[in-house]
């Protein structure tokens, strides 16, 4: 299928689920897909399409997945999904947005997944907003350009089993808070600037296959031993010893 989304779509106000991923689908969403407040399901991943996400979708309040990967789309990610409250999986990653991660995506409390990655030239920190989230299995920011701190907030996600935040420009210390999220199997921090100590509480993550801290110069004291997940070529490129 190619072309562009029709904007008659917009007056199908019964319609439940919009499926059109994976098309050669071209040029903008349509604003007046904001009208299909019944929709549960908007899933458009997967095509070339361009211009930014509509503020109008916030109207969408029945959706519990919104699925945008694998597009062009630019631009910030709209406020307005801060409304989506019935929303379990919100899916933007590569694409090539622009600005900050709005905080009020703090209030998508059914979320079970989010992922950004890759999803363009994200700026500024993760919101602190996340931790309310603490439905999410999955969270995922690798390969944009997000700087601060990991918030301490994000060990409130205890049913974690995936956490990606690596090849961004985090700073500062792993937050001994992610000792909590012993269902993690994936843990990646690599390629960021993060300093201090390995926290000895990563020990508690017993579930973990793959941890993956390297790429971080500045990361300083020893590897702690019965670390889970992490690879031998992963501890010698930290540089650093493991804890006797």
């Amino acid at each position: 299928m190619t072309g562009s989304i029709p904007t008659q779509l917009g007056g199908l106000t019964a319609l439940r689920k919009l499926q059109l991923g994976d098309n050669g689908l071209t040029g903008s969403i349509p604003t007046q897909l904001g009208s299909l407040t019944a929709l549960t399901e908007l899933a458009l991943q997967g095509n070339q399409l361009t211009g930014s996400i509509p503020t109008q979708l916030g109207n969408l309040t029945n959706l519990t997945k919104l699925l945008l990967s694998t597009n062009q789309l630019t631009g910030s990610i709209p406020t307005q999904l801060g409304s989506l409250t019935k929303l379990k999986h919100l899916v933007l990653h590569t694409n090539q947005l622009t600005g900050g991660v709005p905080t009020q995506l703090g209030n998508l409390t059914a979320l079970t997944t989010l992922d950004m990655g890759n999803a363009g030239g994200l700026t500024g920190s993760i919101p602190t907003q996340l931790g309310n989230l603490t439905r999410l299995t999955s969270l995922v920011f690798h390969r944009t350009r997000l700087s601060g701190a990991i918030p301490t907030q994000l060990g409130s996600l205890t049913k974690l089993t995936k956490l990606e935040l690596h090849n961004n420009a985090l700073t500062g210390a792993i937050p001994t808070q992610l000792g909590s999220l012993t269902k993690l199997t994936k843990l990646e921090l690599h390629n960021n600037s993060l300093t201090g100590s390995i926290p000895t509480q990563l020990t508690s993550l017993t579930a973990l296959t793959r941890l993956m801290l390297a790429g971080n110069s500045s990361l300083t004291g020893c590897v702690p031993a019965g670390l889970s997940g992490i690879a031998t070529n992963d501890i010698s490129r930290l540089g650093l010893s493991t804890c006797r």
